[in-house]
């Protein structure tokens, strides 16, 4: 639906200009505008496709299994019951999270129950026996189990030993340690106390009614989590899981993730035992047996990947959840401890097995929801043809355009000028690439890396280059070659599910006299490898955002714009001219007088589809035509069904789309009446183009579905226009 902000600063500029809007003759009442743009299956995909969504079936599984306890167990919900449960829980925790983030790297790791146990016994005997102060014992056997994961990880990174036989050895070796020390020390740790009010504390204290390992817990798993998703080390974490070659090739060190990922899970495992320890304050040979298996089972159920490379913290506590439940579960039903194994994997299996079920299913939905089409009911294009008479009559005006940058400039986008008349476009590749006037624009240099695909190009009054980078954002160059990120995303629309916040395919921009900034996103669904698709879909993606650099705030003035691909200022700057591709119509926005603020539509049913716009010398405005309408496209448009089942049963390349193998430029003035037309009717030179652009004489324009730009002679035109003198003046 098209919305505006009416925060913006657009609403505040009011005079007695007494003007109406044009009446739109394709009137759509609001309403019917808002049933057009909603769809319930592409707000069920966009629900689909938020990660969290991938944990649905575990954490409805634990959420059925905390019912049922609740209900069929007396005083299980119990304030008593939960304290003394969580504090089992919190130990069981860590070492599901120590379980996870090697999991996600990739291994396992099956020694962190002997380190549990090994950790609970060490801290006994230092406190116990060695009388060492509390603050000195955790540290002291957080550095051991960090130190047996440094063995784990040295031998697994660096000596490229398996995983699974690495670290069974090591459960081998610790669990026999632990027997030895049992045997050794076990009268002497039953006489000993601990007198100590901050381990009385860290056993079975609280903090505002929360238990403190619990506590603890969320503390860690926050910050475990943040790790994972917001910093490189979890970037790295997950790259080396999820392929260890690629991430090899990208420059990551998978032998210092390794030793990180098993000395962090070391010290996870070696905390749990700490806090088991000062909870029970009694070391034990059975201290944590089987708990790897455990451990691993929790992971595997929250949906954590034994393949590595996907999962998470709060995952791996959702399967540690369902399984501690379980157990008190049937421990309170009486339950042999024989018996409890059996039923624990028997429901372990059906639930991965639900689990997965739901991944392939939830996988096929969001196939069949890429793309949501709307009705979008166009009025029949007058079909131009030759001889006609008409502003969009057939010509040859562009067959004898000269071609530039053949092979330099793939996917050429806008095309400006600087006051010294050197010419700068970008390309797919990345690069702003110019030409300078000495060589006739034929000698490119490739001046700048911008990391995203430039498209709308245009110079401030200081002559720095502000450009709309399609996966990046809005971002500014000096001519020295100093690239500024001016915004990289706009406020979100609190109406939809997806975040339509991050700035995807901003497409061309225009500078008002004050500095601020239009300009058009494109689509706010896909990316640019992709924006021929949001045709198909003739849903209004596409919004028109504005950008302060002074205060560097970012508003979307208008959403609901299907494809916004141009932006253009007046000559008198009293209105911004907003192209909206896929309805074949030109927007007036004005910037004064009585109806500022307020998007008008100034130029209906073209036979095209309008991309960018530019000033001309004559005080009219160039637009480039990526494309012209048809009649099997014109009537796609208002059979929405249609095209889903055509995007389902055929392959992209029998897809119907609109004709992009057509090049036309028109020229509108200020009543919006169509004054030229350019033509390659067939495509053969120049075809899709998307941006054009007038300087000292002659016509520049671009296709991003080329590799290269063309130039034509303009016999009427102003040869000492350019378009910075007519923004800036001179200097």
């Amino acid at each position: 639906m098209l919305t505006t902000d009416r925060s913006s600063p657009l609403f505040k500029a009011r005079d007695k200009d007494t003007g109406k809007a044009p009446p739109d003759r394709r009137a759509i009442s609001p309403l019917a505008r808002a049933l057009q743009q909603f769809s319930a299956s592409q707000a069920f995909s966009e629900l689909l496709q938020k990660r969290w969504t991938e944990a649905f079936f575990p954490f409805l599984m634990m959420v059925i299994v905390i019912g049922a306890a609740a209900i069929m167990i007396p005083g299980y919900a119990s304030s008593d019951n939960l304290t003394r449960t969580g504090r089992e829980f919190a130990e069981f925790g860590f070492v599901a999270m120590a379980m996870a983030i090697v999991l996600i790297s990739g291994g396992i790791d099956l020694s962190v129950g002997a380190v549990f146990a090994l950790a609970n016994m060490l801290a006994l005997l230092l406190l116990g026996l060695l009388g060492w102060p509390v603050w000195a014992v955790i540290p002291a056997v957080l550095a051991f189990g960090g130190l047996i994961g440094a063995w784990n990880g040295l031998l697994v990174g660096y000596i490229k030993t398996r995983p699974f036989i690495t670290t069974l050895t090591t459960l081998i070796i610790g669990r026999a340690a632990v027997n030895l020390l049992d045997q050794r020390f076990s009268g002497d740790l039953a006489g000993a106390t601990i007198e100590s009010k901050a381990w009385e504390f860290i056993g079975s204290g609280s903090l505002l009614g929360i238990p403190t390992n619990v506590a603890l817990l969320a503390a860690v798993a926050v910050a475990a989590h943040m790790i994972l998703t917001r910093s490189r080390i979890g970037s790295h974490i997950t790259a080396t899981g999820g392929d260890r070659r690629a991430a090899l090739h990208a420059g990551i060190d998978i032998r210092r993730v390794l030793l990180n990922v098993y000395v962090l899970s070391g010290v996870l495992a070696a905390l749990a035992g700490v806090l088991y320890a000062a909870r029970l304050d009694s070391g034990s040979s059975n201290a944590g047996r089987g708990m790897e298996i455990m451990a691993l089972a929790a992971a595997v159920l929250g949906g954590v990947s034994l393949a590595g490379g996907r999962g998470s913290v709060g995952r791996a506590l959702i399967g540690a959840t369902i399984i501690l439940v379980l157990i008190n579960a049937l421990v309170r039903f009486g339950v042999s401890g024989s018996a409890q194994s059996i039923w624990l994997g028997l429901v372990v299996l059906a639930a991965v097995a639900a689990d997965v079920r739901w991944g392939k299913n939830r996988r096929k939905t969001l196939d069949a929801t890429a793309i949501v089409p709307g009705m979008l009911k166009l009025t029949p294009p007058k079909v131009p043809m030759r001889g006609d008479g008409g502003e969009f009559a057939v010509n040859n005006d562009l067959q004898d355009a000269i071609p530039f940058g053949e092979f330099e400039t793939a996917g050429p986008g806008d095309i400006v000028f600087d006051r010294d008349g050197v010419l700068y476009t970008g390309t797919s590749e990345g690069w702003v690439v110019r030409y300078r006037p000495e060589t006739h624009y034929r000698a490119r240099e490739y001046w700048l890396r911008t990391g995203g695909w430039p498209l709308g190009l245009q110079f401030d009054a200081e002559d720095r280059l502000v450009m709309c980078i399609a996966g990046r954002g809005l971002y500014r160059a000096t001519k020295s070659g100093d690239l500024q990120e001016l915004t990289t995303q706009t406020n979100r629309s609190w109406s939809t599910v997806r975040d339509d916040s991050r700035l995807r395919v901003p497409s061309d921009l225009d500078i008002v006299p004050d500095g601020t900034i239009f300009f058009g996103e494109g689509t706010t669904r896909h990316e640019i490898q992709s924006w021929t698709t949001d045709a198909l879909e003739g849903r209004g993606n596409g919004a028109l955002i504005q950008h302060d650099p002074r205060s560097g705030k970012t508003r979307t003035v208008f959403r609901g714009i299907p494809y916004c691909s141009g932006v253009c200022l007046a000559h008198d700057a009293s209105a911004i001219y907003v192209s909206a591709a896929w309805e074949a119509r030109i927007y007036r926005l004005p910037l004064s007088g009585r109806n500022a603020g307020r998007l008008e539509p100034f130029m209906d049913d073209l036979p095209g589809f309008p991309a960018m716009i530019n000033r001309a010398s004559d005080g009219g405005y160039w637009v480039a035509f990526c494309g012209v309408r048809t009649p099997a496209y014109n009537l796609a448009m208002r059979m929405p069904g249609f095209r889903q089942r055509m995007t389902r049963r055929l392959p992209p390349d029998e897809w119907l789309m609109p004709n992009f193998n057509v090049g036309l430029i028109g020229k509108f003035d200020d009543s919006g009446r169509i004054v030229r037309s350019l033509w390659d009717a067939l495509g053969r030179n120049f075809a899709m183009l998307g941006s054009v652009r007038e300087n000292r004489g002659y016509l520049y324009f671009g296709s991003i579905g080329s590799t290269r730009f063309g130039r034509k002679k303009l016999a009427d035109a102003d040869p000492t226009w350019t378009s910075a003198r007519s923004y800036w003046g001179t200097k």
